[in-house]
């Protein structure tokens, strides 16, 4: 279990890491407290922010100033009219870069599979697209409503023999980790998929996962050309909250098979998408500590400490919550869910979120009511279960120490058998 002090060592690496990228570097005392942790931190980011718009003022909307390549950090981009050209060259936000690795950067996650989505349609015309339960309710919510050429499925229990049946239409498989971990394993177990291509939403696994990993080679033992999708604002910038920034990463594509090869097409449809929509990204978001040598070791070590303190809590509530929990094991492991013996609705989650946040923080406790993760922080919000259609409380899992997370786990579990218990609801 790491010490308060070692985590505290740990902290400030990250602190001196940020404060390296500014041109005037200022002094960052070791921090003695995870309030001191995070205020540093995003002190530290929004100097960085600011630096970049004074040094950098002539990268406008449009490129009028000068001919020259603009940089943040590693980054270095060129654009003509509203970025609706813009080109990225620098490194990789992934741990390796993969091979004939096309990316198209956007301003958001959401924005990233928006385009990629809605580019489908000129290549492919009308597609069925597969999807785990669980998958992420807003990416649901966009092809309902946006992307009707999509028949949308949920893949039942039975998901090995539905993946490995053959259609007269195309046939895409929408991966992402939302979904419980036994699901997410039990797709990697189909040996025959006959899918056209996978959309891999990236996001809540660290850069660097071997889950990753173990998805592309799946993928390529299968002859699956991969689509990766990723908003980099959550596990990318140290907790920090950079800026916005998404990214759509088109993997071996040069080795489509010929009766795939439509899908060559979607890679500048799916430019065109990001074009027309206005979803090119912004400069200013690229982290410029990204290709920086510190930055992927204490990424790593900030992602191993949540996936640690994540197992933790499920086993804490697991004991002393039983009957009001929700969902516990999700594949990326970054957050759980409590239910309550009242059901709740989003009104009433909300209102329990931030009920408890604000009660805990007061008791000098490291949690907020927010809604994203990989903070310092604990981040508390409503979160719906569109697969059981119920409301529940999301608490995200801070990068902490052992026995601090470990009194958090328990004042939340007395706080949450208080206030949503039996006693409660009577």
């Amino acid at each position: 279990m790491e010490t308060i002090d070692a985590y505290l060592t740990r902290k400030h690496q990250e602190l001196q890491l940020l404060n390296a990228c500014l041109r005037r570097p200022h002094a960052v005392p070791a921090p003695r407290s995870v309030s001191e942790v995070v205020r540093h931190k995003f002190q530290l980011a929004a100097a960085l922010k600011a630096e970049h718009v004074l040094t950098d003022w002539s990268a406008t909307e449009t490129a009028w100033a000068d001919t020259d390549d603009h940089h943040t950090g590693p980054f270095a981009f060129s654009y003509d009219y509203q970025r609706a050209d813009l080109d990225v060259r620098g490194p990789s936000f992934y741990a390796q870069q993969q091979s004939s690795e096309s990316t198209i950067y956007t301003i958001s996650g959401m924005a990233a599979i928006a385009a990629l989505l809605l580019a489908t349609r000129p290549v492919l015309g009308e597609a069925d697209l597969m999807m785990l339960p669980g998958s992420y309710g807003e990416t649901q919510e966009l092809i309902d409503a946006h992307a009707r050429h999509l028949r949308s499925a949920t893949l039942p229990d039975d998901l090995a023999d539905t993946l490995a049946r053959r259609s007269s239409a195309p046939r895409l498989l929408l991966l992402d980790s939302s979904a419980t971990a036994a699901r997410f394993e039990a797709v990697l177990r189909c040996a025959r998929p006959a899918i056209d291509l996978l959309i891999f939403d990236t996001t809540c696994f660290a850069n660097g996962s071997g889950r990753i990993r173990r998805v592309l080679a799946w993928a390529r033992r299968c002859n699956v050309p991969v689509a990766m999708l990723r908003s980099h604002t959550k596990l990318d910038s140290l907790g920090a909250e950079y800026g916005r920034l998404g990214s759509v990463v088109f993997v071996d594509w040069t080795t489509i098979a010929p009766g795939r090869v439509a899908l060559q097409a979607l890679t500048g449809e799916t430019r065109n998408a990001v074009r027309l929509l206005g979803g090119a990204a912004l400069p200013a978001h690229f982290p410029p500590y990204v290709g920086m040598a510190p930055y992927r070791d204490l990424t790593n070590r900030r992602v191993a400490a949540i996936l640690r303190n994540s197992r933790r809590a499920r086993r804490q509530f697991a004991r002393t919550l039983r009957g009001l929990t929700a969902e516990l094991d999700f594949a990326h492991g970054l957050y759980v869910t409590l239910d309550s013996d009242a059901p709740l609705d989003e009104a009433s989650a909300r209102r329990a979120a931030a009920a408890m946040s604000e009660d805990l923080r007061r008791a000098g406790l490291p949690i907020r009511h927010a809604g994203s993760f990989g903070f310092d922080f604990a981040a508390t919000e409503w979160f719906h279960d569109a697969t059981t259609d119920r409301y529940s409380v999301r608490v995200a899992v801070p990068d902490l120490p052992g026995a601090l997370w470990d009194e958090l786990t328990d004042a939340i579990a007395t706080w949450w058998s208080l206030h949503q218990g039996r006693s409660a609801a009577a």
